[in-house]
Formats: C-alpha cells, structure tokens, sequence
C-alpha cells in the first residue's frame, strides 16, 4: 500500500468510526469492521494502520471496540478530509460515505470574510482567513435533546412540506454526533413516552438499508419510520 493509498485509508476509517458516533460511544468490532472491510480484504490488512492511529492518540482500541478522540481524532481527520489528495478509489461510492461526508460538511461553520484577489499586490486570504470551526457541541441531557429534536423537526416540516411525518432518520443524520446512537433512541421514545411526539411506522417508499439502520425499533411495535409532533410539549 502506497503513502497516499495509506492516507486516504486512514481518513477513510476515520470517517466511517466518527459516522458510527465513535466520538460519543465505543463502536463494536464486527459494526465497524463490517462497514470498512470489504469482500476482498481481511481485517489483519488495516491493523498497522489501527496501530498508527492509536499511537497518534487520534482512536482508542479496547477488546471489544473502537472510539473516535473528540480532540486529536476529530483533528486527523479534518486534515486529511482537506487534504487535495483524499479521494474514494473506484467507480463507486458507498451510500454511508456520502452521508457522512454531507453530515461532516453541515456540521462545520465556515466563515469566508474575503475573497482570493489582489490587493495591493497581496492576495486578500492572507488579510481576510477562511475560520473553519470545530463540529457542534454534544448534546448532554434529555432536555437539552428534546429542545434540539423540535427545533430539527419543525425545520424539516417546514422546509420539505412533510405533512407533519418527518422521517426519523433525518432527524438523527441532522442532529448527527452532537449525541450518540444509544441516547438519541432512548431520548426520542422517552418523547414519545410523555406525549411529545408520536412514533409511526408504516411504509416508506424509498427505503434502504442505512435509512432503516438509521430509525428506530421498539421492542413492542418494531420499527419506526416517522415522527409526527403532538401537541403537548412538556
């Protein structure tokens, strides 16, 4: 494996553990491995890179899971998302891939405050810097999601002409790693539970494994599709 095949591997497992909320939760073995490894390769073929990046300080490895560091692991990964050598080989793009790097690109607040022109002979970037800034604050408590979960939820109503069902799982991809799979499921049924939202599941035309992936089963009504507000708002 080539340097740069290297690096764009690495931003690539990167990604994929950050898309799996490896910043808010440990993420399994076999979740991760199954999203990254494919068909023709095996798991021992990305260990040294496993390696280098724990040495890094960017992942954490325990026997039963990966996680992302919110700090160094969210730093090497931006930079090799910027990096004018990252690309996806092949002809063909995994879905997960394009969403995380949709859901990455939302989630940092650029600034632009000048323009790539001269001025008195000087390029205006160096007077007038682009500010990237880090991704969003995690989301801490079930208040605090139940604010943020409305707020996303009449903005996609709004903006979609939804009819009141807006999806669930643009609701998780648009609050995104702000907070971990676990509390975004716990959260949205306790909602539920206090009458704030109804839960629907129904038929869903354009359905795909990751959308599926990305709703919500209960253990008595099995998967959810929808999330339709009420009118209490406790």
């Amino acid at each position: 494996m080539t340097s740069q095949n290297t690096a764009q591997t690495r931003t690539r497992l990167l990604l994929a553990l950050w898309d799996l909320g490896g910043t808010q939760q440990e993420v399994k073995k076999g979740q991760f491995t199954k999203r990254i490894v494919s068909k023709s390769q095996k798991v021992a073929d990305y260990q040294g890179i496993f390696e280098e990046l724990q040495s890094q300080g960017a992942i954490a490895i325990s026997k039963k899971g990966y996680s992302l560091t919110s700090g160094k692991g969210l730093e090497v990964l931006g930079e090799g998302l910027r990096s004018g050598d990252f690309k996806f080989e092949g002809t063909i793009v995994g879905t997960w891939a394009a969403n995380a790097l949709v859901r990455w690109i939302s989630q940092i607040d650029v600034a632009v405050n000048g323009a790539d022109v001269l001025v008195n002979g000087k390029s205006a970037i160096a007077e007038f810097p682009v500010r990237v800034a880090s991704p969003r604050e995690g989301i801490a408590s079930y208040d605090e999601f139940k604010s943020v979960a409305l707020e996303v939820y009449d903005k996609l109503n709004q903006n979609y002409n939804l009819d009141d069902l807006v999806p669930i799982y643009r609701i998780r991809r648009e609050i995104g790693d702000r907070v971990s799979r676990e509390h975004f499921s716990e959260w949205l049924l306790e909602m539920q539970k206090n009458d704030i939202v109804q839960l629907i599941g129904g038929e869903m035309t354009d359905i795909t494994p990751d959308k599926a992936e990305d709703s919500i089963t209960t253990k008595l009504s099995g998967l959810r599709y929808y999330a339709k507000r009420l009118g209490s708002a406790n």
